[in-house]
Parts: structure tokens; sequence; C-alpha cells
């Protein structure tokens, strides 16, 4: 997948997709139904597929100071769009000057003459422009008018009549809840970083840990998660490996500071500076202090156990 990241850098032969638009933060089903209906309408009409999105966040861009709330970094949600057959993906920057484009000036200037969208499908309720005064209606007329489609697509439902949304995504995170969060991203929760140099003392205790900041992540519940982890690169790259995480801020040896901390089961390798992908699978125990190291080590070997079995089943 291409990835164009200002409006200067966009070329002839990026004109004519077919473009789905949104933050796309999750990639939830909610997302993937308006990026499947882009993708059956690119099919039709021989186009390639693309994604238009924003980086940093919008809300983060005009609430800097909140508390971190994304689902996923920018690497992931790229790595996700691709992983659906995106072939083309915009990401435009937005700040100040592109907060203050007109949503007439979106629809005419970004969208026709720019980015030249042969088609454009947009969410329900994908609201832009100054303000966010642009509304799915108005662009749908608008690109009417100016010869290219646009398709609005219609909220997608859960069994329970809620629509599919990254607010009960993170309800369910901060619940405890990764098999819930799951439903509704359609792939587990995923947490991607590099791996930091710790001060490996669990392998002194026969667990050592893969050690991952959440950065501008939403924080789950904290506590012992059954989870499974990938390297995209080097050795042991490629499969899904099983292991046992600790979210939090390790209690017993009285550290600062969140930190995920991954032991890989049945693995031996080198992870210090590389990139690891981990995604929750099941909760297993809310964090706690325990009485000293070898309380600790129980705790653990107990944990690990019940990860195998829920990983298991």
């Amino acid at each position: 997948m291409e990835i164009v990241r200002s409006l200067q850098a966009v070329e002839p032969r990026h004109q004519g997709a077919v473009v789905a638009i949104g933050n796309f933060d999750g990639v939830h089903l909610g997302h993937r139904a308006v990026i499947g209906e882009a993708a059956r309408i690119a099919g039709d009409l021989h186009a390639k597929l693309a994604v238009l999105t924003f980086e940093p966040h919008p809300r983060l861009f005009f609430q800097p100071t909140i508390e971190p709330f994304r689902l996923t970094t920018a690497t992931v949600r790229a790595t996700k769009l691709e992983e659906l057959g995106v072939d083309l993906m915009f990401e435009l920057r937005f700040d100040r000057a592109f907060a203050e484009i007109s949503a007439d000036a979106f629809i005419e200037d970004v969208l026709h003459r720019t980015i030249g969208a042969r088609h454009v499908v947009i969410g329900y309720d994908f609201n832009f422009g100054h303000r966010r005064r642009g509304t799915p209606d108005m662009l749908v007329e608008r690109a009417g008018h100016l010869g290219f489609g646009a398709t609005k697509v219609s909220a997608v439902h859960e069994s329970d009549g809620a629509v599919y949304s990254s607010s009960r995504i993170r309800q369910c995170l901060s619940e405890g809840d990764p098999r819930g969060a799951a439903s509704l991203l359609g792939a587990p929760w995923e947490v991607e970083g590099i791996v930091e140099e710790g001060d490996r003392r669990g392998r002194t205790i026969g667990f050592p840990t893969a050690n991952l900041r959440l950065g501008p992540l939403v924080c789950p519940r904290l506590g012992v998660y059954a989870v499974r982890a990938r390297l995209d690169e080097g050795e042991g790259a490629g499969s899904w490996m099983t292991g046992v995480a600790n979210l939090g801020q390790r209690p017993t040896v009285n550290d600062r500071g969140i930190l995920l901390e991954v032991h890989i089961f049945d693995r031996d390798l080198d992870l210090y500076g590389r990139r690891l992908r981990v995604r929750l699978i099941d909760f297993i125990r809310p964090e706690r202090k325990f009485d000293g190291l070898d309380a600790l080590t129980a705790q653990i070997a107990a944990d690990a156990a019940r990860a195998r079995e829920l990983l298991g089943s």
C-alpha cells in the first residue's frame, strides 16, 4: 500500500481512485462497512481502492491535553488498512490550516481537483470542514454537481441494536473485556511498539519479558492478559506466538509508569529494539501487589498456566 502524506505529494497516478473517508481509529466493523462498500465500487469501476484519513486525529489537535484515547497508532491503522486490500492511503496532516478549510473547499479543492476522486464513500456521521459544517448529504449533493460519485453508508448495528463505535470499544477495554472489544473491532485489540530495554528482572525469575509503552493509545484495565504476539521482521517473524502479559505499574517492584510486559511462551528470542505487535485476547486478573518476588513468581506461573488454557481453547 502506498501512503501519500500531503496534498502537494499527490501525482496524476494517484487520481481516479474510489476513496473511503474517515479517521478509522481502530478500523472497527463500522469502518469496515465503509471501506467494504468502497472496495465493491472500486471493483465495479476497475479503479484503485483508497482511504483518506488524518494525522494527528482531529480530536487530539483540538484537545492536545486530552487523556490518551486512540485505539490504534497511525502505523497499526496503516497495517490494518493494507490487510483489508487498500491500495492507496492519503494520510493528510491535520493542522490549523487544514482545520480552517471550508466544507465547500474540502469537496471542490481537496477531493475533486487535487485527489481527483472518482467516487467517495463516507459514513452516516461524517462531518467535515471548518467547524464541521459539512454533512454527508451535502457531500453527496455537491459531488454530483462536480461530476464524481458519492455514497453515504448507513450505521452498522450490533445484535443488541447499538451502533458499532470507538467509544464502545474503549468501554470494553476499560472494563477488562478484550473479547468484547474484539467482537466490535473484527480482530483483537492490538498494541505495537519498540521493545524497551528493561531491568531484566523477569529473566532472573524464569519469565523474561518484552516491555512496551502504550504511547498515545487508550489504557485498558490494568492487570494480566492472555496474549498473542508477532514480529513482522527478522528472527522469529511471521507467526503469532502465545504468551501472558501484565499491564500496569508493577507495584511489587515499586516501578513508575504503565508498561506492558509480555512473556512469550516456549521461545527464546532477543527482542530488545525490535518492533513487536501484541494482541490482548483474554483478561485473567486485576493487577495487585505481592509480598515479595517469591509470591510474585508463583502467581506469574499460575497466570501463565491460565493463559495457556485460555489460548488453547
